[in-house]
């Protein structure tokens, strides 16, 4: 049997049922026997089970029979024999280690985890790869991370990823059941890279909707970006990330991508803070997880802490905490002294 077979003929979890957990629900079914997405809410599950849409992610997005949404952990991790065979982990980090606590005991341990979540444990600086290997039984786990903006995904646009990991298995896992002829799977081994780039790109969103609401160019945008890349690379590398992945999908791509897009959360909350609106009321507005807020604080503590040159997340800093505003902050970084680019 190859290993494509396998996975055709395996059960496959997915935990989280919001845009990004939908998405890849709707890649791995193409690619497996079941998928059984996880959701909190029994109306969700139901709509989704009985419509083939979820009522309230990708509206009108449509779901292959063989993608079974339920409530509870038992069933969709299925204790015993006939058990899934890997779990794609889609929560926010906010909830990382309180659901992986609550779920281990349904795990068996066998199962390969790849986990989807662009962020880290606040206050730990903890990547979630480590959040769930503390509180789950599973050795064997990996990342997926790239310039992978769910509602163009789901309308069959053209897109690509990066799977990482320590486990060459869980590589080829991931990029046997997620690729698809519009979504193109790239292997990496710098899980740290990995998880970081698409942390740290988080925080750089939030400034270029800022620009973008002011009505900047090109010329700020493209400083945003390479500089903001510099610093990505600056803390990557100081966590034990290599420089290349910063210039990949999972750094590069993704920053090109969530710098540009309005579909990015981040994005739209620089945007609605450049207008005046405050962080509460947006992230209520929102309903959704920007993680570039709950991230920057404890990214940019660990910054000055190290002494890690980060001028432009100090900035994003200052604004979401309300200590300047989007014109303050962009005066203070163009009257920094002047240094040499590399």
């Amino acid at each position: 049997m190859t290993e494509k077979d396998f996975w055709r003929k395996s059960q496959v979890t997915v935990v989280g049922g919001g845009s990004w957990g939908i998405i890849l629900a709707q890649l791995a079914s193409a690619n497996c026997q079941e998928v059984r997405l996880w959701v909190r809410d029994e109306a969700q599950a139901r709509a989704i089970n009985s419509t083939r849409t979820s009522p309230k992610y990708l509206l009108g997005t449509s779901l292959p029979a063989n993608i079974r949404a339920m409530v509870e952990p038992e069933r969709a991790l299925a204790v015993g024999e006939g058990g899934v065979s890997a779990v794609i982990w889609a929560l926010p980090s906010s909830v990382a280690r309180e659901q992986a606590r609550a779920f281990a005991e349904h795990f068996q341990g066998s199962e390969m985890l790849i986990h989807a979540t662009k962020g880290i444990e606040a206050g730990s600086l903890k990547r979630i790869s480590e959040v769930l290997r503390e509180e789950l039984p599973c050795a064997r786990v990996g990342v997926i991370s790239g310039p992978n903006l769910a509602a163009e995904i789901a309308r069959g646009e053209p897109a690509a990823t990066v799977v990482a990991s320590n486990y060459q298995d869980v590589i080829e896992a991931g990029q046997e059941l997620l690729s698809t002829s519009k979504f193109r799977v790239y292997s990496s081994t710098d899980m740290i890279g990995v998880e970081w780039a698409g942390t740290l790109k988080n925080i750089l969103a939030i400034a270029a909707g800022a620009l973008d609401a002011l009505g900047m160019g090109w010329n700020a945008r493209a400083m945003l970006i390479t500089r903001g890349l510099a610093e990505m690379v600056r803390f990557g590398v100081a966590m034990g990330g290599e420089t290349q992945t910063f210039l990949g999908l999972a750094g590069m791509g993704d920053l090109m991508a969530t710098c540009g897009s309005p579909l990015s959360r981040n994005y739209q909350v620089g945007a609605a803070l450049a207008k005046g609106e405050s962080i509460d009321s947006i992230l209520a507005r929102l309903g959704a997880t920007a993680e570039g807020v709950r991230t920057v604080s404890t990214v940019r503590d660990f910054a000055v802490e190290r002494r890690i040159s980060m001028p432009i997340s100090e900035g994003v800093y200052e604004l979401v905490m309300g200590k300047l505003s989007v014109r303050e902050a962009m005066e203070r970084l163009m009257t920094r002294p002047l240094v040499s680019e590399f």
